[in-house]
């Protein structure tokens, strides 16, 4: 079992990752109406999908932070991977241009990663009480 300081830090790692990748998806929306807009957009829309991949990437990385080290559950582990696993679909979509799955898999990434945040951040329910909250 971790110790406490370590169990709060990668919680507050854990969450910060999950929000980061939620500000990134929603920058990608934001760039997808650049496609439609500026001639850079493109540009814009390609770093910005790198810069997801990333944060994908570092939720991952988070939620095994949070579990092994932190003592926390292995539940975010799956769900960080999962959303790996989208991003790599979203890219894979994008370069094929196939918007018709495309836009609506971005939209549910982002939903999806929304309610993640919200559980983090959410108030602690019995049985999922991550450490540093609670008794």
């Amino acid at each position: 079992m971790a110790d406490q300081p370590t169990a709060q830090r990668t919680q507050s790692f854990l969450r910060f990752a999950i929000a980061l990748q939620t500000l990134t998806i929603f920058c990608q929306a934001v760039s997808a109406g650049l496609l439609l807009t500026v001639s850079y957009g493109h540009a814009v829309h390609g770093i910005g999908a790198r810069v997801m991949y990333g944060a994908a990437m570092l939720y991952v990385l988070a939620a095994v932070l949070a579990w092994k080290p932190g003592g926390g559950s292995p539940r975010s582990i799956w769900h960080g991977t999962g959303f790996l696993v989208l991003a790599s679909v979203q890219v894979v979509l994008g370069i094929a241009h196939v918007p018709s799955v495309h836009v609506p898999l971005g939209v549910l990434m982002f939903a999806l990663s929304v309610l993640a945040l919200a559980r983090q951040w959410g108030p602690a329910r019995p049985g999922l009480v991550p450490h540093g909250r609670g008794a």
